[in-house]
């Protein structure tokens, strides 16, 4: 039998809509108080502009190291990668939508932001 865990899904850089400056601070905000609670999600994947969050230039790079230190699996979609022309990712493993899909149907929850 398969080890439920939550599945939080990053589709955007950035947290909400609107203002990209704000994005960017309340998915910093969001990082941190997820590493300082210790709720944290067994896996984070990353599709569409999210995988921007995973770029050489990203503002979370050490929030990202900290969530794979304490054990949070960090997926991005390649295809999107590739259209988004991301080569390196600061964090986490490149991967497919039928990881994505797996990891979806199979998570005990499902968060989107």
């Amino acid at each position: 039998m398969k080890k439920l865990t939550d599945l939080l899904l990053i589709t955007q850089n950035g947290m909400g809509s609107g203002d990209a400056e704000l994005k960017i601070k309340l998915l910093g905000n969001y990082f941190n108080v997820l590493i300082s609670d210790n709720r944290l999600p067994g896996f984070i994947a990353f599709y569409n502009e999210g995988v921007k969050v995973l770029g050489k230039d990203s503002p979370f790079q050490k929030q990202l190291n900290k969530l794979e230190q304490q054990g949070v699996k960090l997926i991005a979609c390649s295809t999107c990668l590739n259209h988004y022309q991301i080569n390196d990712i600061v964090a986490g493993i490149k991967g497919t939508m039928p990881d994505i899909v797996t990891l979806q149907c199979d998570a005990r929850k499902v968060i989107t932001l």
